[in-house]
């Protein structure tokens, strides 16, 4: 597993999203925690997780204490894994979530996180989402009250615009290490997040990065292949997955770049590990943009 780097702390180029393991249609604990295992046997250094990772409105923390059991129970070395968590949304039990950004509701958020995970200090804590009715200052100075009181070690937002992650750069310095915003190849409206993650050096780590690549899913230019069809025909030379040509595409994207890949199984997160040791050639890189379809951000541009 080739490594990447959250500002001075270094974890695997692809970490696990562990959010399958909690939600509806959730595996039994012995799967869950089989694929959590077959992350850490593979190199996944990077785990991340949620307090509203769940499924049912009386169980917050559900992903969070499956996790620590996990690496409890795990016979080899976990010193080296970055358990990360956020905060800031709930789930009522009905499918919905919800958003709550009070300073007040996010540090109470991260001592239960902070209990759940039994650890000293939570290694990179995350606001979740941008909550409307609460001013984003307001927010992220709960992140930097956090990081000075040693509750958490690093912070990171989610679902933010470059406005955000500017206003959160201010606020926080050198204790904002990551911003987690959906990428992929069929959503790829964080192009000028992305750019500014590279410019700032925040670790950019996307969720959902796996969306687009079936064969049909996404249409290209006139003539052109789909970005599905090129993904499958790259992977079928490769002999590889076309999950696992999409990381190897993310990762092509930027330097700072860290998939968050979700998984349920074991076999999932070994073939998406592998996705570090694939390299794409320029021919591939270029047939692969040309097959994308133009995004909200204007244009299929690959970084410089």
């Amino acid at each position: 597993m080739r490594n990447r780097t959250l500002k001075d702390t270094t974890v695997s180029a692809v970490g696990l999203g562990a959010m399958p393991l909690s939600i509806e249609h959730r595996p039994d604990e012995q799967r869950a925690i089989a694929t959590i295992h077959a992350a850490l046997d593979a190199g996944v250094t990077l785990i991340d997780t949620a307090d509203s990772y769940h499924w049912y409105a009386d169980e917050a923390g559900h992903n969070e204490l499956l996790i620590a059991r996990a690496l409890a129970r795990y016979g080899g070395d976990t010193s080296g894994v970055l358990v990360a968590t956020k905060g800031g949304r709930g789930r009522p039990g009905d499918g919905s979530w919800t958003v709550t950004g009070t300073p007040a509701h996010l540090k109470r958020a991260a001592e239960a996180s902070l209990k759940r995970l039994g650890v000293e200090a939570i290694g990179l804590y995350q606001l979740h989402k941008p909550d409307p009715a609460v001013p984003w200052a307001e927010s992220v100075g709960a992140l930097r009250e956090l990081l000075d009181t040693g509750t958490i070690r690093a912070a990171g937002i989610s679902n933010a615009d470059t406005a955000q992650i500017l206003e959160a750069h201010a606020i926080l310095g050198d204790g904002l290490v990551s911003v987690q915003n959906q990428y992929s190849p069929a959503v790829r409206d964080s192009e000028p997040e992305l750019r500014l993650c590279t410019r700032l050096g925040l670790a950019f780590l996307p969720w959902s990065p796996l969306g687009g690549i079936s064969r049909s899913s996404l249409d290209g230019p006139s003539g052109a292949l789909s970005a599905g069809t090129a993904f499958h025909r790259i992977a079928a030379e490769h002999g590889v997955s076309p999950q696992r040509v999409a990381l190897a595409w993310l990762l092509s994207r930027s330097p700072t770049v860290i998939p968050l890949p979700g998984a349920s199984r074991p076999a999932s997160v070994q073939d998406s590990a592998q996705a570090t040791e694939l390299s794409l050639n320029e021919a591939e890189l270029t047939e692969l943009q040309e097959a994308l379809p133009v995004n909200a951000a204007g244009g299929r541009a690959y970084l410089p």
